[in-house]
């Protein structure tokens, strides 16, 4: 009974992890006229590969994110993006845990980012 129970609850837990793994290249267009600002948090090396238009460089593991987003307005709802969506979730936790109370948008990877919200990559 208790493999059986343990069996069970590991499947739960893997269904769970995958539908959050996918999540990102699956969701639904966004809304974008109710999107205050797009925010690219890669490095600066990164977003000068490629980045989506008009979008704000605000690199995670930088020095400056917490002072950058701070000039952001934290009821308003933005897109966060990065190279695969991990960095974008890390960064909308913390964002989460100081204040920022709107819809904080995980865009994925540069390309999801793009399909999701329909502004197209530039250098």
């Amino acid at each position: 009974m208790t493999k059986l129970f343990k069996v069970l609850v590991a499947g739960l837990i893997a269904l769970f992890a995958m539908g959050s793994l996918s999540a990102c290249s699956t969701a639904k267009p966004v809304d974008m006229s109710s999107i205050a600002a797009v925010v690219d948090v890669r490095t600066p090396g990164e977003f000068a590969e490629g980045h989506l238009d008009g979008a704000l460089n605000y690199d995670w593991q930088g020095a400056n994110f917490a002072s950058e987003i701070s000039n952001l307005d934290p009821a308003a709802d933005y897109v966060i993006y990065c190279r695969s969506g991990n960095r974008a979730g890390q960064a909308i936790s913390f964002m989460q845990s100081n204040g920022f109370t709107g819809t904080l948008t995980n865009g994925g990877g540069v390309a999801d980012a793009s399909s999701l919200t329909g502004i197209e990559i530039v250098q």
